[in-house]
């Protein structure tokens, strides 16, 4: 007697430099994955701005799911925040623009005017980026298509609509436009009309798991189902982050990098809003207390920059001397796209000192930098949740950044857990695996993570005058403060 087929189900996973297409197949209480498809995600730069190739995307994931088979779902994650307005035959009005677009500039005071800061939090619980879908919405006031918008789509509702023909506002990608509440998981539409935006493109918030509907038959992918997954991909990360108890951060390592913690309820507290943690949608109704850290961002564009290869980079940082000078990778310059390696040298002079010699110490700068940033946001979270956190899981892709890792865990003076690097993909596939009956518990879904993949674990440096010099330098030159308890 033939025994059935494993399940097996499809993520589309879009980054905000490249996607891929994974499939996972369940099996003896196990995630096995292969990578179908990998692409570039290239923006382009139109008259009116920087946009998201979405039709390219959109081309590339139909390639790699046709060469799957037997498939039982197929989920999408991508970015938060950005964002398509359709008209009433849900047509796209325009391609989606680029987060790291300009036009922001000047609608986070916009907003403020109109709603304070203060309250904005207390009900949103969304830290303050120019970035955030809220303050986008609001430089498309007055527009053409923001007056015909009949509905709005995050990137991985609008590309699970083009698969299926069902739209929907899932909660996790809902979450990081800043017009969600936080403790109901509706939309805020009083805020959103003092904030002089339109309610009517808000539709009610589907949770993770939600059923769409067959892929539509013009894809040629056959009748298979098309689920709303943890739409955006910090979310669907944290799914597979093998935590097991509460004293244990997240650190989602990619392009951004985004660390927190799961809590059953967002902190809405004066002391979470001034140190900007944010509050985002999870699984099961949780929260993701999190900060935004500028991440390998810096990296990326410093190697765009030269055109210089990762592996020669991280070699070269590896060679460079400890005592590199140091910067916050979160100031507001080094947002947008541009001349990142003269950035960093000038945040270096404006902090007292030298500029990094070579590309090494430039890396190497980006590195440290970011592993102080990280620890400054654990004493951050300590303070504002009562919990103590004595490691830290970093998954996603940049979990196999082993300098990164290793100084992370030497700065913080937390153990690091490094794995799974496919967390996003796993993520998906298991909210996917759950709502199609083959788990149940957020709980089972983190033991199959933890059975399918094995972390690399990374020490604390038991030489702390040295790191706790180099974290007070940080300190120093970034004008950062030590936390006080929220």
């Amino acid at each position: 007697m033939t025994e059935p087929a494993s399940p097996t189900f499809a993520a589309v996973d879009l980054g905000a430099s490249s996607g891929r297409v994974v499939a996972g197949r369940l099996q003896d209480g196990q995630v096995r994955l292969q990578e179908l498809r990998r692409f570039p995600n290239r923006p382009v730069r139109l008259p009116d701005g920087l946009h998201w190739n979405l039709l390219h995307l959109f081309t590339e994931a139909l390639a790699g799911l046709r060469a799957a088979r037997g498939l039982h779902g197929i989920g999408i994650d991508a970015w938060g925040v950005d964002y398509a307005l359709l008209d009433a035959r849900c047509r796209v009005l325009g391609l989606p623009f680029h987060y790291r677009d300009s036009r922001t500039q000047g609608m986070v005071e916009r907003a403020f005017a109109r709603v304070p800061q203060a309250e904005l939090y207390a009900r949103t619980g969304i830290q303050t980026l120019p970035i955030n879908t809220v303050f986008q919405l609001l430089a498309d006031e007055g527009s053409p298509a923001l007056s015909a918008a009949e509905a709005i789509a995050l990137v991985p509702d609008l590309l699970a609509y083009w698969l299926s023909g069902e739209l929907v506002n899932e909660t996790t990608a809902a979450s990081t436009t800043g017009l969600l509440d936080a403790r109901t998981g509706g939309w805020a539409l009083d805020l959103v009309q003092r904030l002089g935006l339109p309610t009517r493109p808000f539709r009610l918030p589907a949770d993770p798991g939600t059923l769409l509907g067959p892929a539509l038959a013009h894809h040629d992918l056959g009748p298979v189902p098309i689920y709303a997954v943890a739409g955006h991909d910090t979310a669907s990360a944290f799914v597979a982050a093998p935590v097991r108890d509460e004293h244990a951060a997240i650190l989602s390592s990619g392009t951004w990098s985004l660390l927190g913690v799961e809590l059953p309820e967002p902190v809405l507290t004066d002391a979470a809003r001034q140190a900007n943690l944010t509050n985002e949608r999870g699984v099961d109704g949780t929260t993701r207390l999190l900060k935004n850290v500028m991440g390998l961002w810096l990296e990326q564009e410093c190697a765009r920059v030269w055109d210089a290869p990762f592996p020669e980079l991280q070699r070269l940082a590896a060679q460079a001397p400890a005592d590199v000078p140091l910067f916050d990778p979160d100031e507001e310059e080094f947002l947008a796209p541009g001349d990142m390696p003269g950035r960093i040298a000038t945040a270096c002079r404006r902090g007292g000192q030298r500029e990094p010699r070579d590309r090494g110490e430039v890396v190497r700068s980006i590195l440290v930098s970011l592993a102080c940033k990280y620890r400054f946001v654990l004493e951050r979270l300590e303070a504002g949740t009562g919990r103590e956190l004595t490691c830290a899981h970093v998954i996603a892709g940049r979990a196999r950044n082993d300098q990164l890792c290793r100084l992370t865990a030497e700065i913080t003076g937390r153990e690091v857990l490094a794995g799974p690097i496919e967390a996003t993909a796993l993520g998906n596939v298991l909210v996917q695996a759950r709502a199609a009956g083959e788990l149940t518990t957020l709980a089972d879904l983190r033991a199959v993570t933890a059975a399918s993949a094995e972390p690399i674990r990374h020490e604390p440096s038991p030489d702390r005058e040295r790191v706790e010099e180099t974290y007070r330098r940080f300190l120093a030159v970034s004008g950062l403060a030590t936390p006080t308890t929220a």
